[in-house]
């Protein structure tokens, strides 16, 4: 009885008949950067209506600490991040089967829809006075951030750095910051802000890979769920949230 409970435990399985019958996964947890919110929200109803019985648990956030916590043990079956850094982090701890990268994003500049500090460019950001949020560099869209400031030669000291994409753009929303550097894809799913495209943006591109981790206890259904990701209908999803194909 206590490894049957502790396999229900582990991976949201359970029995699917007697004794020596094979467990039927009818949960598979997903954790994904968190500017895969709104696209892996819909993916995971469209897998949920064609697996009945399984639900689709996702933990959204920033990659870099996404990936430290599946590093550490976190139970999980599939990993998708903003960028191969980190999903290097998952790789080196040897719980990454074969990432295969599924989308690539840009970055804009957010700006409150009335933009009361005039921002055109990327090279606004630098000037007197102008408040910006950013991403903390060692999460993916502060790591971009960081490439397209550096190709356009600029300097810009943040007011506050955020630990993921999401809370980075909120500042915008709530008009605590003049602007911020986000992905394309959040500006458009935000409605609330105006995104200001820039040259520089080519230069930090970020590949979004995805994996089954090697200690998902339902391999099989995890499988199907990248596959979905890496589908056509996956990749239509995607586009239409603004992200672009690999």
């Amino acid at each position: 009885m206590a490894l049957t409970l502790a396999a229900c435990g582990a991976g949201g399985t359970a029995p699917a008949g007697g004794a020596g019958s094979a467990p039927r996964a009818t949960s598979l947890t997903v954790f994904a950067a968190a500017s895969l919110t709104g696209t892996f929200t819909e993916l995971g109803r469209r897998f949920e209506a064609r697996h009945p019985g399984t639900r689709v648990r996702f933990n959204f956030g920033s990659s870099a600490t996404l990936a430290q916590q599946i590093a550490e043990g976190a139970p999980a079956d599939v990993f998708a991040a903003a960028s191969p850094a980190t999903m290097k982090t998952v790789q080196d701890a040897s719980l990454a089967k074969s990432p295969a990268v599924f989308a690539r994003n840009t970055l804009e500049i957010a700006v409150p829809a009335d933009n009361p500090a005039g921002i055109a460019a990327l090279a606004d950001l630098a000037r007197s006075g102008v408040k910006v949020a950013l991403c903390a560099e060692q999460v993916p869209c502060g790591a971009a951030a960081a490439r397209a400031l550096s190709a356009a030669g600029l300097k810009v000291t943040p007011v506050t750095l955020e630990q993921d994409v999401k809370a980075t753009l909120t500042k915008v929303e709530l008009g605590e910051v003049d602007a911020a550097l986000v992905y394309r894809t959040d500006v458009i799913a935000s409605g609330k802000v105006r995104g200001i495209t820039f040259p520089e943006a080519g230069e930090a591109a970020n590949d979004y890979p995805i994996t089954v981790l090697s200690r998902s206890p339902a391999p099989d259904l995890a499988r199907r769920f990248v596959d979905l990701v890496l589908s056509g209908e996956g990749g239509d999803v995607l586009t239409k949230a603004g992200f672009q194909r690999p």
